[in-house]
């Protein structure tokens, strides 16, 4: 063989491995992103369909219902209100009426099936998405 031939199988299994291997990067980066929805993006259908993303807002004061270790509430963005399901411990500082951000799903019916539940660790402090996502809505919301 051909010193040329040589190096130019050299060169296409290069780029090939570097191809699987940016390929493999790229999927595990897709499957770990957990997009930042608000509950009125959700009820406008804006929500990613059979996909794992956040949502974030207020627990509505009066919803928390427990049955056994699954736990039932509502988020708001103080417009709109998604029922949640959560399944788990939830976090010490979780409390009606104080924000906290939701990973999980929607199912068929609209309810958002949680895998993980957040809480906010000070109530001065707001992720800047958050608080922007609460304006925004506030101000689609009164029109």
């Amino acid at each position: 063989m051909k010193p040329r031939h040589k190096r130019a199988l050299i060169i296409i299994g290069a780029l090939v491995a570097i191809g699987t291997a940016a390929l493999l990067i790229l999927n595990a980066l897709n499957s770990n992103i957990a997009l930042y929805v608000t509950p009125s993006e959700v009820a406008a259908g804006k929500a990613p369909q059979g996909q794992v993303f956040r949502i974030g807002g207020m627990v509505k004061e009066g919803s928390v219902k427990r049955d056994g270790i699954t736990v039932h509430f509502v988020i708001t963005d103080l417009v709109k209100d998604i029922p949640v399901s959560y399944t788990g411990i939830l976090p010490d500082l979780f409390k009606e009426g104080k924000g906290a951000v939701i990973q999980g799903r929607l199912d068929a019916n609209g309810q958002f099936i949680a895998s993980e539940v957040l809480a906010k660790h000070d109530e001065n402090y707001m992720p800047p998405e958050a608080k922007h996502a609460l304006e925004q809505a506030q101000k689609d919301g009164g029109k």
